[in-house]
């Protein structure tokens, strides 16, 4: 077998989830089609869950300092993100070509082998495998793998070939959309105007992104992108502004589509990102949604094909990934039609705007659009299944958080219970799944609500809590549900 897993897609997508196969110790090849990366950055919007993901992967100091924006948007209107309960409250401005740069540069340095100019053309699923047909620079070649996931977009390859239906509805609406140097426009964000929708937001680099939508205008059915003279001529009509003296850097069209792959997994091969969802992309969601599916996803899989993971284990990647999807989506379509509706929507977007000042309404629809919201399971402690939030700690090797003893990307289980005697019993029993799952003794390094009166909490690696409990329990079974079993494990006391 030449690798273990091969993902097909080397967006942002494609590299996190390459990285988290790594951390996870799977070998992987990403084949992409492009023989260089885009130069087209269509996302440009990084919300406060992605922030914190990158800050578990310890990705954030090659980042750099992006602007941020406290206020979003719900359907255009003003949507405060400011109090959101984490780090990075906002949305924070990065362009997809530098998400991609970074993510490159992680993937391969954890020994991710990259090949650029190399486009899927067939496969085959085997009982114990995944052969793949590719076309490369030096002609067609094979690869087997173990596994095959499809992060290659909304006409992903990877889904069609492998059968899956993706059920949903085509566009009524199109938006164009561009980025064009040498104009001078009004920024604008969302305005509805009597023949149109415009959108325009002037980088410092004296870019600026436009897009336009007529309300008479249906979707079209497009073989290639739209020109920039349609583009000129939709803006003008819309605005009543000449863009025409502009020099276009790319344009193109995307609708108000929705669609959610039937299933997330089939057997060997699984999908993630817009391969398995595809949504207007408003708001920014689409790369944000992507790559939390590659952080799902990453250690599961690394754990199925390093031969320790439970029964069920990758299953659990459609069952909590494609919930979370069918969530978004849907409110993504209502944005759309609030958004490109006609005129008689406009007393229904007066009352949601007084409504989105409503605390508890901000907060709901805040936390959707961010991922903050996210909750796998729920059962026992009230915080398994949710995110764990950023949490000082002291640990016996110094000062840590939450977020820094992830970054390893492994299970980590946190004895805060400060009892010797609990520390060794603790030790003792779980000694069979390290380095799977870490044992760090800590406290609270100051007044942290989300883990008072905690005794022992046992996170995953992609951040979630799978068990918490604010007695001296034993933590085997749920160590064992999900991480396997370790070496001559026994779970019984």
């Amino acid at each position: 077998m030449d690798t273990q897993v091969i993902v097909v897609g080397a967006g942002p997508v494609g590299l996190m989830l390459a990285g988290e196969l790594r951390l996870g110790g799977a070998d992987v090849v990403v084949v992409e089609r492009l023989a260089t990366p885009t130069t087209e950055s269509r996302a440009s919007t990084l919300h406060a869950r992605t922030m914190e993901v990158f800050d578990q992967r310890d990705l954030l100091a090659d980042l750099g300092d992006p602007p941020n924006d406290r206020t979003g948007h719900f359907a255009g209107l003003a949507l405060d993100l400011g109090a959101l309960p984490t780090r990075y409250p906002g949305q924070w401005k990065v362009a997809q070509t530098r998400v991609e740069e970074l993510l490159t540069d992680w993937a391969a340095g954890l020994g991710a082998d990259i090949r650029r100019g190399h486009e899927l053309v067939g496969m085959t699923v085997k009982d114990d495998r995944v052969r793949v047909r590719v076309a490369g620079p030096a002609g067609r070649v094979e690869l087997d793998g173990a596994y095959l996931v499809g992060c290659d977009g909304e006409d992903s390859t990877v889904r069609r070939l492998a059968g899956i239906e993706f059920p949903g509805v085509g566009a009524t609406r199109e938006l164009l959309r561009a980025d064009v140097a040498g104009i001078d426009v009004p920024n604008r964000r969302f305005e509805r105007r009597p023949n149109g929708l415009a959108i325009a937001a002037r980088r410092p680099d004296g870019v600026t992104r436009v897009m336009v939508a007529s309300f008479d205008r249906p979707a079209e059915q497009r073989t290639a992108e739209p020109s920039f003279d349609e583009l000129c001529a939709a803006w003008e009509r819309v605005t009543g502004e000449d863009i025409s003296d502009g020099v276009p850097l790319w344009v193109n069209a995307f609708g108000n589509a929705s669609r959610l792959a039937e299933r997330y997994r089939d057997g060997r091969v699984l999908l993630a990102g817009d391969a398995a969802h595809q949504q207007m992309p408003v708001g920014g969601q689409a790369i944000n949604l992507g790559i939390q599916d590659a952080v799902n996803l990453g250690w599961k899989l690394a754990a199925e094909v390093c031969g320790h993971a439970p029964d069920g284990l990758l299953d659990t990647y459609h069952d909590e990934r494609h919930a979370t999807g069918r969530r978004v989506l849907r409110s993504i379509e209502v944005q759309a039609q609030l958004l490109l509706g006609a005129a008689e929507l406009e007393p229904v977007r007066a009352v949601l705007g007084e409504l989105l000042t409503c605390p508890a309404v901000r907060d709901l629809l805040s936390g959707t659009i961010t991922g903050l919201d996210v909750r796998y399971e729920r059962g026992g402690h009230p915080l398994v299944g949710t995110r764990m939030p950023h949490v000082d700690l002291a640990t016996r090797s110094g000062t840590s958080s939450t977020t820094a003893l992830l970054r390893p990307g492994r299970g980590v289980l946190v004895d805060l219970s400060g009892d010797p005697v609990r520390r060794a019993w603790l030790r003792d029993r779980t000694a069979a799944w390290v380095p799977r799952v870490s044992l760090v003794p800590a406290v609270s390094a100051s007044s942290a609500e989300p883990i008072d009166e905690l005794d022992t909490v046992l996170l995953r690696p992609d951040g979630y809590v799978a068990w918490a409990s604010c007695r001296a329990e034993d933590p085997r079974p749920a160590i064992q549900r999900w991480f396997g079993c370790g070496s001559n494990a026994i779970v019984s006391s």
